[in-house]
């Protein structure tokens, strides 16, 4: 799986987990160069508190676009150490 936005391959695996229709990536699978870390959090009632990334490509920005659970509760113990994208980065096989 390939995570694209703005041209650019911003996470690369063949070790995703899909949970809510969502690839969550390995976090070393990211390219640490893209991601400026936010001060976003959201709170979901069973996976717990998400943290955020915005993406920067050529210098655009793409705010809040990929989200992790820094301690995720048990029931999404699969996502631990994983991060997920939206607001328009493309997941494709």
């Amino acid at each position: 799986m390939r995570a694209i936005w703005n041209g650019t391959v911003v996470a690369e695996s063949d070790d995703t987990v899909v949970v809510e229709g969502n690839h969550y990536f390995p976090r070393e699978s990211v390219d640490d160069s893209v991601l400026v870390e936010s001060t976003t959090h959201t709170t979901c009632p069973w996976k717990g508190e998400a943290s955020y990334f915005s993406l920067v490509v050529d210098g655009k920005t793409n705010r809040d676009a990929a989200w992790f659970y820094e301690t995720p509760k048990s029931a999404a113990a699969q996502v631990a150490g994983r991060v997920a994208f939206w607001r328009g980065v493309t997941v494709t096989a």
